[in-house]
C-alpha cells in the first residue's frame, strides 16, 4: 500500500477498513462470534481506534502468527464449539450478503465453500522462458470468506506447514478434502494498493446508497 498505516486501519469513508468488514458479518449474523487476528504490536492501536470511532460491535482479538497459516490457526484455536466458520480477509469490506448466504448454504450441504469469480482477461502460461495461451474458462479468481465446518478445518490445520499453502482451501485440500466453489461478487476486492482504496470508496458509497434507499 506504500503507507505507514497498516492497510486494515486505513480510513475508508470516515472509518477504518477493518470496521467496515466486521460490520458486514455482524449484519449477516448478530449472534456470530467474531475473532479478529492481528499482529501483537497492532492490538493497542486497534483498541485506540475502537475508542476513537466508538466501535461497539463485540469481537475478540487474537495474536497473529508469522504468516497466514499460523494466524488462521491461532484464530481457529479460539473456537470451542462445532459450527461453521467464515475465514475472511480483513481488507475485503465489500463482500455481499448473497455471497455469504451461498457460502453458508454450500457448507451446510457439502462441508466447505469458497467464493470464486471467472477470469475475464486472457491468460498466458510461462514455462522455461516460453509462454503459451491457456483457456481462461478453466480458471477462477478465488475470494474469501472461505467457509468450513469447524472440526474439519481445525483438523486440517494440525498438519505441518507447507510453503505452497496460499489460502485455507489449499490447506484443506492438502488434508485430503475436495473443495466446493460458489459464486462470489465482483465488488469483493482485496484492498492492497492505493487504487484499490479509491475503487472501494466508490463501491462502498454505491452500496450504502442502495441500503439507505431500501429503508427510505
Amino acid at each position: 500500500m506504500g503507507n505507514v498505516i497498516p492497510k486494515q486501519f486505513i480510513c475508508l469513508l470516515g472509518e477504518p477498513v477493518l470496521m467496515h468488514t466486521i460490520r458486514v458479518f455482524h449484519h449477516f449474523g448478530q449472534e456470530m462470534q467474531i475473532i479478529v487476528v492481528l499482529p501483537e504490536d497492532q492490538k493497542i492501536n486497534w483498541q485506540e481506534l475502537c475508542l476513537k470511532y466508538r466501535f461497539k460491535i463485540p469481537h475478540q482479538v487474537v495474536n497473529g502468527g508469522e504468516n497466514r497459516f499460523f494466524s488462521v490457526k491461532n484464530g481457529l484455536n479460539e473456537i470451542n464449539e462445532e459450527g461453521i466458520v467464515f475465514i475472511h480477509d480483513g481488507v475485503r469490506p465489500l463482500v455481499d450478503m448473497q455471497t455469504l448466504e451461498r457460502c453458508y448454504a454450500c457448507t451446510l450441504e457439502n462441508g466447505n465453500a469458497i467464493p470464486v469469480m471467472p477470469v475475464t482477461e486472457s491468460l498466458r502460461r510461462v514455462k522455461r522462458k516460453r509462454n503459451k495461451a491457456v483457456n481462461r474458462v478453466k480458471y477462477f479468481n478465488v475470494q474469501t470468506p472461505q467457509t468450513f465446518l469447524v472440526s474439519a478445518i481445525k483438523e486440517a490445520y494440525r498438519q505441518k506447514y507447507d510453503h505452497h499453502f496460499t489460502d485455507d482451501a489449499t490447506v484443506f485440500e492438502k488434508a485430503g478434502h475436495s473443495i466446493f466453489m460458489v459464486e462470489g461478487n465482483y465488488e469483493n476486492i482485496k484492498i492492497t494498493r492505493p487504487l484499490d482504496l479509491s475503487i472501494a470508496e466508490v463501491l462502498l458509497k454505491h452500496s450504502l446508497e442502495k441500503l439507505n434507499h431500501l429503508y427510505d
